[in-house]
């Protein structure tokens, strides 16, 4: 950990946090921490701006399990916040956002120097040869190749990386590993190779601009980051439904892709929401390993072509319930998933279904927020590419989910990531 941030453990929790007079931020981290690895430079960056305010430490929490118990921190990082001794605010956990501790910070002291503080900022500008906005399979395939080409290469991804990679329950489908791979321990060893490689990573960012004709973004208000040669690999994300419980158990029960994880509810009991094609489609694949699935729909009639209703209709294990909407997932033991609430639209009843899993298939979007409008794309709103994932506008690449294609997988990912690589690469040596 850094030099001017002390780490400190429960023999002096109390002297350098409870008997301080004037506030303490205080991060509880952990080793092999994808969050606390984002957390950490935001954290040392406010330790250099509100230092003469406000005492910034570190504990390490897998050291100090008794503190960590007392003070109810269960996960890696936690940011608590104290002053004169008691704890104030709110707690930050997972993904910190800068803002997110800015916030909470500016709370803790006087409003003069908080605009001072805030004043005092400078921004700064960072260049580099390759830039890569998104960090799942297909932007981190690209960072690899890009910096093994000895590119400065650059990633920033909203969240912690990994991308769907990241909240799929096994994967058994990637080459090289015969034996199911739990979706985020595959991301992890992917971000690692990437990182072994020299890509620097800017993880939990806020883009606060993007000028995708300059190849120029701006993250967190304060770094302007430029470069050569752009890739855009945000992907697509399944359009939520509002439920509760479903942010709460996502990969954790509730799935959003059957190629992925159909396979693993052999002979059980599984929940599909959706009507349309998708819905009607997967549930036919999920149904060669499910014993019982269960359709919702909330019309009177399912919106999928004819031909894949009546094979739908014909297959003995699937039931479809009409005019009903989900109200909420449900876990008895809070780990998995494994009943949903359910309402009849047309008697406004509720009851609760046991299942051993869900499927959500309301569709996808792609990732595109706050990339303006210049990039041309088809009619569902994806990224055209030509051949060498060039998109219409110069030096800008696209890669993985984010594109026009028939097929998103993850292998289809590493594909677009490799070529978008190779093909700048060249590019930049032309």
């Amino acid at each position: 950990m850094s030099a001017h941030i002390p780490d400190i453990d429960e023999a002096n929790f109390e002297r350098e946090v409870l008997g301080h007079p004037g506030p303490v931020a205080v991060d509880f981290y952990s080793t092999e921490c994808a969050p606390c690895e984002a957390l950490a430079p935001k954290y040392d960056a406010m330790g250099e701006a509100y230092g003469a305010d406000v005492k910034f430490v570190k504990v390490f929490r897998q050291g100090n399990r008794a503190l960590s118990d007392s003070l109810a921190v269960r996960s890696s990082p936690t940011v608590l916040f104290f002053s004169g001794g008691k704890e104030v605010g709110a707690r930050l956990g997972g993904g910190i956002k800068r803002s997110e501790l800015v916030a909470q910070l500016d709370t803790l002291i006087p409003a003069e120097r908080v605009s001072a503080i805030h004043a005092a900022q400078r921004p700064v500008t960072t260049e580099c040869d390759v830039l890569i906005l998104g960090a799942g399979p297909a932007g981190i395939t690209a960072g690899i190749y890009a910096a093994q080409a000895k590119l400065r290469t650059i990633m920033v991804d909203v969240g912690l990386g990994g991308g769907n990679l990241a909240i799929t329950h096994q994967v058994s489908n990637f080459p090289g590993f015969p034996e199911p791979q739990a979706g985020y321990m595959l991301a992890h060893r992917m971000l690692e190779h990437a990182k072994a490689a020299g890509v620097e990573p800017r993880f939990a960012a806020e883009v606060t601009h993007t000028d995708l004709r300059e190849h120029v973004i701006e993250l967190d208000g304060v770094e302007t980051i430029r470069a050569k040669k752009l890739i855009i690999a945000t992907g697509s994300s399944p359009r939520p439904i509002n439920v509760t419980g479903e942010q709460e158990y996502k990969g954790k029960g509730i799935s959003y892709c059957a190629t992925c994880d159909a396979k693993y509810y052999e002979g059980k009991h599984v929940l599909v929401i959706g009507g349309g094609n998708s819905a009607v489609e997967e549930s036919l694949f999920i149904a060669k390993f499910a014993a019982r699935l269960t359709m919702v729909h909330q019309l009177d009639a399912l919106t999928a072509n004819q031909e894949s209703q009546d094979r739908l209709f014909a297959e003995p294990k699937i039931e479809v319930l009409f005019r009903h909407e989900p109200r909420a997932f449900i876990s008895h033991d809070g780990k998995v998933v494994d009943a949903v609430l359910v309402e009849d639209l047309r008697t406004g009843a509720q009851r609760e279904i046991g299942v051993d899993g869900a499927f959500v298939f309301a569709g996808m979007q792609p990732n595109l927020a706050g990339l303006g409008d210049e990039l041309a794309v088809d009619a569902w709103g994806y990224v055209k590419t030509d051949s060498d994932m060039h998109t219409s506008i110069p030096g800008v690449f696209a890669a993985g989910d984010i594109t026009s294609k028939r097929y998103r997988q993850m292998t289809t990912a590493v594909n677009d990531g490799t070529i978008a690589a190779m093909a700048l690469s060249k590019d930049l040596a032309a």
